[in-house]
């Protein structure tokens, strides 16, 4: 059973070495797609002695494809975000799981979500993303221009724990979900989706994430600022999805429509 990993990244010279060495730690074989950087981030990958792919930005699913690519020879490819990295025990966890015999398409690891706040640091929420495929379940495709859910198959867990350095500025968070959701809406107007009523959106995503997740308990009125900040891309890309179907962006609903990945993040 061979695993092959990769990472996704561009500028990201401060988060990228220790999600590096955990894919090392865990992986047969690693790629690091590199989204034109500039910052050093290839120097990084190079001095690890992982393979260096360069992939203009063209979306996540674009991307994503682009590396399992890389990793033909794999039976099983395992990816982190260039912002996240493994808890202790990763090793052991996937020593054990090999041992398994797994047969199951997906395989989900539990995610860490840590606020890392001035003065503050806390785990906001946890949450279990499918991180861990079969080489033939890995069909990512270009059209998934942000974090897409692969088609859904028959699921497993893995005992390892992900960390994932999820925000240090509300603001900054914000920012980085409005473009998200508007790709988002782009999408799933292309999927046929109807958007859902906004007036509930951000009160029941702030009420999951803080007290139903824990995340108030843990990081208080930190917390809850963050969670309308999250909940804010919930109900914005239904907004938008509405303003998609209404005849508004149209550029950016023809360049989806045509295949014109790249143009979408100019």
């Amino acid at each position: 059973m061979r695993i092959g990993g990769y990472v996704i990244h561009g500028n990201n010279a401060d988060t990228l070495p220790r999600c590096l060495d955990a894919l090392l730690a865990v992986c047969d074989e690693v790629v690091a797609v590199d989204s034109c950087s500039t910052d050093g981030s290839a120097e990084i990958v190079r001095s690890r002695g992982v393979r260096h792919v360069v992939v203009p930005w063209q979306g996540y699913g674009f991307a994503r494809a682009a590396a399992a690519a890389e990793l033909q020879r794999c039976d099983w490819i395992f990816f982190l975000d260039s912002d996240e990295w493994l808890a202790p025990g990763a090793a052991e966890a996937f020593a054990r799981w090999r041992a398994s015999n797994p047969r199951r398409p997906h395989y989900r690891l539990v995610r860490r979500d840590w606020a890392e706040l001035p003065g503050r640091s806390f785990v906001y929420r946890s949450e279990r993303h499918v991180r861990l495929v079969r080489r033939e379940a890995a069909t990512w495709t270009a059209d998934m221009v942000v974090h897409e859910a692969l088609p859904r198959r028959a699921c497993g867990a893995m005992e390892a724990v992900i960390e994932h350095r999820f925000a240090t500025s509300v603001e900054q968070l914000e920012a980085k979900q409005d473009r998200y959701a508007l790709l988002w809406a782009l999408r799933a107007n292309a999927a046929g989706k109807r958007p859902k009523s906004t007036l509930l959106q951000r009160p029941a995503h702030v009420f999951r994430d803080c007290f139903l997740k824990g995340g108030f308990f843990r990081g208080g009125a930190d917390a809850l600022r963050l969670g309308w900040g999250v909940s804010r891309y919930h109900a914005r890309k239904h907004q938008l999805l509405r303003e998609v179907q209404q005849g508004l962006h149209a550029d950016e609903v023809r360049a989806f429509a045509e295949g014109r990945w790249a143009d979408l993040f100019r």
